[in-house]
């Protein structure tokens, strides 16, 4: 009874304290926003939107984070921070309510923000764009219009899912969606209007998801302590790594983004921008700092049961980030010291870079001395280097060996990705199909080489601590049913795995998706990555040394190898010998003066393709051979033991055996005739 008289009387701080938490947000939100110049004087002869646009914009926006947030917290206390299993508990689905209910509030004012960006990009009052015409047009025309509309699909689809699931699948389906949704302004607005906008897209996608996943983890974990479940304590604990990884993706994508939006480091002081990127810099600061007072004091505190400090400090570090998000509103408000400048050139606006010097003949110098940074596969492969020591570091620490050569290879495939995505390659990828090609032959058929030898999975098995009996699955376990699940079995089939590895170029390259991927920078990267993940399934089955739900015999696998590569030559030659321009849309609008002949770089791609294509193999087709005559030496060697121990299970002991006894049978009745003329005479 006093428990449930203390949280009783606990429960009403919870929300006083989201209620001050909102209206610091919408506070400092207003503040910003008039400071960095949002709302521009009414200019007499000018059409404007009117006061309830120009307030109503940035308000609707910050409703439709603080709910977005909420949506993803509330999902990730159901998903991964409270224990659980298939079947999602009554606490769990009490809190999937929550979500339901965010949902619809971030569907609400994500379509509010639809319409007040209208009336902003038209300077025309609410009531005069809110045609179904007009909205309809926005949409399906404008970048900012589908971006929004795609935020309210998705916030209504969570909603819809979360009322009546019952399971686990359903609640990480729901997950998975709101984070999706989170997305979508990422790819307009200032950021994807300036130059370099594909690092400033990236960076930002990932400021935002690491944000909703920062704010509204601490959101519903304060929300758990406060009303005392009983789960509390493992909560905090599963949320302290994520918090921890949200904020170093919160940081260094911030520092990607204002980089890119900031021409130099004296404007951080001298304009509102800047300074605006300072304050949010500070709070950040800030909430680190209170994030290692958590592990230092409180955490241990609320793991003995106390819960008051824990409740207090995480209330102040919500108020806390109420501000930054609210900075971060008028942030997206002001305009940039950069956006002043000179318009960008058709290629810029394309590329995200200008257009570069002709390669010319022979070494091809721009290759090595160009250079583009891209977030995704900066902080990608930085995180998987990272992670793998780690790994590496903890076995040898508990006195395990792992081989060099897995390390080496798996770091070497890392460093190789880098090279492909952010060297001249990245830069010249876009601008020459040759080029782009060899990027393709990289990642798909070099880099899986390199980085399926590395056994990543197998590293994470063995480094990773079981879950204790009775609690709910650990990554480890996690990884152990991704890897034996039927949506595994069926891809690494080694048919299904040729068909994705060489179909899926045939259907990039000779459709419209090319063109449509080269378009876009979210269409670019998805390509990218797609050619990479196809390239690891594909080798992976074929000389993989991680566990999967089947292995097939190395003689199979083998004949996956051989079938394969006559389909990789017939694409080659087909490139070589085509007349139609792959993508001839896209290398008209970048509009290249040096590129005479395009067809005779097509043809170029061809050859890189074919030429490119026989080295892994005959490398592959090596590493397959040593694997296979290893394997069967390790056979050899357990038969012998078995055989040394006298296992009666051992099929060639028993054969022995077998041999043996027919071998003594056959002995004993020539003895028998030798003796009996003896006994007759």
């Amino acid at each position: 009874m006093a428990t449930e008289s203390t949280k009783t009387r606990r429960l009403p701080q919870v929300p006083l304290v989201l209620a001050a938490s909102a209206g610091v947000a919408v506070a400092v939100t207003a503040a910003a926003v008039w400071a960095g110049g949002g709302v521009a004087a009414e200019i007499p002869g000018i059409a404007d939107a009117g006061a309830v646009t120009a307030w109503g914009l940035p308000v609707a926006r910050m409703v439709a984070d603080a709910a977005a947030v909420a949506t993803v917290g509330a999902l990730l206390l159901v998903v991964v921070l409270l224990p659980g299993g298939r079947k999602l508990s009554t606490t769990q689905l009490r809190y999937l309510n929550w979500a339901a209910i965010a949902a619809v509030l971030w569907a609400a004012a994500s379509a509010a923000t639809l319409v007040f960006t209208l009336s902003d990009l038209f300077a025309q009052p609410i009531g005069e764009v809110t045609s179904p015409a007009v909205l309809a047009d926005f949409v399906t025309t404008d970048a900012q219009g589908r971006s929004y509309a795609l935020m309210a699909a998705a916030a209504g689809m969570i909603a819809t899912l979360c009322v009546g699931i019952g399971t686990a699948r359903w609640a990480r389906l729901a997950l998975v969606v709101a984070l999706a949704g989170l997305t979508p302004p990422a790819f307009t607005g200032h950021s994807s209007a300036a130059g370099n906008h594909d690092a400033a897209v990236t960076s930002l996608a990932l400021h935002l998801v690491g944000v909703a996943v920062w704010v509204g983890g601490l959101v519903f974990v304060l929300v758990a302590a406060a009303r005392r479940e009983d789960e509390t304590a493992d909560a905090v604990r599963r949320f302290s790594p994520l918090a921890a990884g949200a904020l170093l993706a919160v940081a260094a994508s911030g520092i990607v983004n204002a980089a890119v939006r900031l021409p130099s480091v004296g404007e951080v002081f001298t304009s509102r921008y800047g300074l605006m990127v300072l304050g949010k810099s500070v709070a950040l600061a800030a909430l680190s700092g209170i994030g290692w007072w958590h592990r230092r004091r409180t955490l241990p505190a609320l793991q003995a049961g106390r819960r008051r400090g824990f409740v207090r400090l995480a209330a102040g570090e919500l108020l806390l980030m109420a501000a930054a998000m609210g900075l971060a509103v008028g942030l997206s408000r002001t305009p940039a010291p950069g956006d002043s400048d000179a318009s960008l050139s058709p290629a810029e606006e394309l590329l995200g870079f200008p257009m570069p010097p002709p390669l010319g003949d022979f070494p091809w110098t721009p290759l090595f001395t160009q250079g583009h940074f891209d977030p995704l596969f900066a902080f990608g492969t930085a995180a998987a280097a990272l992670l793998y020591l780690a790994g590496v570091r903890k076995l040898r620490a508990r006195g395990d060996k792992w081989p060099v050569g897995r390390t080496i290879s798996w770091l070497l495939g890392l460093v190789v990705t880098v090279l492909a995505t952010m060297s001249g390659l990245a830069v010249y990828g876009k601008v020459l199909f040759s080029v782009h090609m060899g990027q393709h032959m990289i990642l798909a058929m070099t880099v899986p080489i390199l980085l399926v030898l590395g056994a990543p999975a197998t590293l994470a098995l063995r480094a990773l601590p079981r879950a204790p009996k009775g609690e709910p699955d650990g990554p480890r376990e996690m990884l152990l049913k991704l890897l034996h699940s039927r949506y595994v079995k069926v891809i690494s089939h080694p048919v299904v795995a040729s068909v994705l590895f060489i179909g899926s170029a045939f259907v990039v390259y000779y459709s419209s998706l090319f063109e449509t991927l080269m378009r876009s920078h979210l269409g670019h990267m998805f390509m990218l990555v797609h050619f990479l993940a196809v390239g690891l399934l594909f080798f992976w089955v074929v000389i993989g040394i991680d566990p999967g739900p089947h292995r097939p015999p190395h003689l199979g696998r083998l004949f996956a190898l051989i079938l394969t590569m006559p389909f990789h030559s017939w694409f080659s030659i087909s490139l070589m010998s085509s007349t139609a321009l792959i993508g001839e849309g896209w290398w008209s609008a970048l509009d290249r003066p040096w590129v005479k002949y395009p067809l005779d770089d097509q043809y170029d791609a061809g050859a890189i393709a074919w030429a490119t294509g026989d080295i892994p193999v005959l490398i592959t087709t090596i590493i397959l051979a040593i694997q296979w005559i290893r394997s069967d030496q390790r056979e050899a060697r357990r038969v012998d033991r078995k055989i040394d121990r006298g296992d009666e299970n051992d099929p060639l002991a028993a054969y022995n055996a077998y041999l043996a006894s027919l071998h003594a049978r056959d002995r004993r009745p020539a003895r028998t005739t030798n003796s009996a003329p003896t006994e007759e005479s």
